[in-house]
């Protein structure tokens, strides 16, 4: 490699790796608790409760709605989901005449319509997700660390670029314990960057699709599903809807062998004007992060169509566990957490480097 090029390659990784160093230091530092969120939420929050009529009939869906409606008056519906380990509805609802975002959610025991407590993350956890995902400001913070992302993606790769002419003269993975300290955490940064360089890749790669759920999903609403309403006026009135849980046996039928997640209203984000977005997800490991949702008319509850999710949605679906290394149970979350660590430490050898350098230089 001509020395030009090799001057190109270490300005690309130095001033790629300078500007996203303090934010990606405190993605990893929030990602590695968000990585055991599932386990520290149960560890932290766990409340007994048993059912009011554990083996008792279920109310129907209509039925969970409107007890849960009742207890809102002035909100409808937007979202409907379902806990798998207990006999519990969640009803998100909001405001038409309210603030924009302001959801209320409440949780039904649909053996008996009364509320349940709450499956909520402890407060820490969900202040260190929100710090993690968007730093409080919403798309704009989404949107900014998702560049700092691609600037992760690029120090990873010139850094892999110059591995290979800055170290031609010794074999692989070589560290000079002898020489300064300057020299061994050189040794260590560029050999521990090396190792984890596909896993960094991996990690960068899904956080930055993260950061473009927004986006996405508003662009796979005007787009993919645009089609579908071209034989509607208006929404249907919500009080002349069909009957959610009518629509659901519908969607099961023609989705079966899958399990349903969550149900989304007319007008949300997740369906159309016209519709009940009805989701299910498959069972095995991967399968259970890919969506596949049924749109009932909520007019007449008959089926629509069966809308399977484009690419750029399953992307961003299985990104989601990806990163986090939801995938493998809790071993893989360990491996997820060890390269967390060891990702720190690449982060802030090689800010000592810079800052050494620049000290020798004055």
């Amino acid at each position: 490699m001509k020395s030009g090029t090799i001057r190109a390659w270490a300005w690309t990784h130095k001033w790629s790796s300078l500007i996203s160093t303090a934010f990606l230091l405190m993605l990893c530092l929030t990602g590695l608790p968000l990585v055991f969120s599932h386990e520290l939420n149960e560890l932290l929050m766990d409340e007994p409760w048993a059912p009011t009529r554990a083996d008792g009939h279920r109310l129907n869906l209509d039925q969970v709605l409107d007890a849960a409606l009742a207890r809102r008056p002035g909100e409808v519906a937007a979202f409907m989901s379902f806990d798998e380990d207990r006999p519990v509805v969640n009803v998100t609802s909001i405001d038409p005449n309210g603030p924009t975002g302001r959801y209320s959610f409440q949780p039904i025991d649909q053996t008996s319509g009364e509320p349940a407590p709450a499956v909520a993350g402890h407060p820490v956890l969900e202040f260190l997700l929100q710090l993690h995902t968007e730093m409080f400001l919403g798309l704009p913070g989404m949107l900014f660390l998702g560049a700092m992302g691609l600037l992760l993606i690029v120090a990873t790769v010139s850094g892999v670029v110059l591995y290979a002419p800055f170290m031609r003269r010794l074999p692989f993975g070589t560290l000079r314990i002898e020489k300064a300290a300057r020299t061994r955490w050189l040794d260590w940064h560029n050999l521990l960057g090396v190792v984890t360089a596909a896993w960094v890749l991996v990690v960068g790669g899904t956080g930055v699709v993260n950061t473009l759920a927004t986006p996405i999903l508003e662009f796979w609403k005007n787009d993919a599903l645009k089609t579908l309403t071209t034989a509607y006026d208006t929404p249907a009135p919500t009080g002349q809807r069909a009957s959610l849980d009518q629509a659901v046996e519908k969607a099961k039928a023609a989705l079966p062998g899958m399990t349903l997640q969550f149900v989304a209203f007319p007008g949300t984000d997740y369906s159309t004007d016209h519709h009940y977005a009805v989701f299910f997800h498959g069972e095995t490991s991967l399968t259970r992060h890919l969506t596949t949702p049924a749109l009932i008319d909520a007019r007449t509850g008959e089926l629509s169509a069966l809308a399977p999710t484009p690419w750029y949605v399953k992307a961003l679906s299985l990104s989601q566990p990806l990163h986090f290394g939801d995938y493998g149970g809790m071993g893989l979350k360990i491996v997820w957490g060890v390269l967390d660590l060891i990702t720190i430490v690449i982060l802030g050898s090689g800010l000592y480097l810079w800052l050494a350098r620049s000290r020798r230089r004055s």
